[in-house]
């Protein structure tokens, strides 16, 4: 079942240019769900000893079985270079876009239970160095999410903000910059969770602030695949990505967190 398709697009946008986001629950049905998850399984048996340090991220990185964030799914597996080039989850990017969408990157966020850390308050394309700032990311639950496992939330309308929030270094691996001055009366006034079963997509403008709590629950994950989408119009500063990108790695590295 894909219930996107019986909105109208027109809809759809609206809707995303109003909040700087928009949900189907579910997108995908049980039986696809179950297909995407044993592919997942797969891939992290098969693939993960083929990615470099600085694509996937462990909670402990003494304890390989906590992996909590991996990138470039795409350049390493064919099932996943599909599903973020093909289909439905980027028509439904190219739709809120507004304009051709290119596939820049798939990536895996996991919370492991009981350890799973918070993501700090930021807006993706302050990591995205590029402009105009059109870009989307989509965000696929791949198991039931709620506030006691980390659900994400958004602030409703801060994508329309001019300019980018001041952001400074984060702690949490994966996450290197996050908001400095959350908690405005806009942000509090405005928050909006957003908790769903497996198969829910959430896509979000890449000004939008969000964030996630730690997983608080003992015994489930929060296992999720992101779709990160440039509007064809935008245009990325590479050397300005590079050099962060390589600052990144090396304070990571000295840190012995990768």
């Amino acid at each position: 079942m894909i219930a996107a398709m019986s909105i109208p697009h027109s809809q759809l946008k609206a809707d995303f240019d109003r909040d700087g986001y928009i949900a189907f629950r579910p997108l995908f049905d049980a039986a696809r769900m179950a297909e995407i998850n044993r592919e997942l399984d797969r891939f992290l048996v098969e693939c993960v000893p083929q990615m470099s340090e600085t694509e996937v991220y462990y909670e402990d990185k003494a304890n390989r079985s906590t992996v909590k964030q991996m990138m470039y799914l795409e350049k390493y597996d064919s099932y996943f270079k599909t599903l973020l080039s093909d289909g439905v989850i980027k028509e439904l990017a190219e739709t809120v876009l507004g304009e051709a969408a290119i596939a820049q990157n798939m990536e895996y966020f996991n919370k492991p239970p009981g350890i799973g850390k918070q993501t700090p308050p930021h807006q993706d394309g302050y990591y995205f160095k590029i402009a105009p700032p059109k870009a989307i990311t989509g965000w696929l639950a791949l198991e039931p999410v709620d506030d006691e496992n980390g659900c994400l939330q958004y602030v409703r309308g801060s994508h329309a903000f001019e300019g980018w929030r001041p952001h400074g270094r984060s702690e949490i691996l994966g996450f290197s910059q996050g908001i400095t001055d959350f908690g405005t009366e806009h942000d509090v006034a405005n928050t909006v969770a957003q908790p769903g079963p497996a198969g829910m997509l959430l896509m979000h403008d890449c000004k939008t602030v969000h964030w996630a709590s730690p997983n608080r629950s003992p015994t489930r994950s929060r296992r999720a695949l992101g779709f990160v989408y440039f509007g064809v119009s935008a245009k990325a500063d590479e050397e300005m990505k590079r050099a962060y990108q390589a600052k990144l790695d090396a304070e990571l590295k000295a840190a012995n967190k990768i």
